[in-house]
């Protein structure tokens, strides 16, 4: 990127404003969720997927019932 003039930015997702429209799709698997999440993780795994996330092995985690 350096001596090619290429820029890279990035910015806030608004994410919150999207989760009650979409949740019920991804967790129907209308919506693959693989490009936002890494691993999924049921609710009593929690504390395993704060962990990972932690430890960088996953970015994001999506709990599960």
């Amino acid at each position: 990127m350096i001596m090619r003039n290429i820029t890279l930015t990035g910015g806030v997702s608004p994410a919150r404003a999207y989760i009650e429209g979409l949740m019920p799709d991804v967790l129907d698997g209308s919506i693959d969720p693989g490009r936002v999440f890494d691993r999924r993780f049921t609710l009593d795994q929690t504390p395993d997927a704060y962990r990972a996330m932690a430890d960088r092995r996953v970015l994001k985690s999506l709990l599960t019932l």
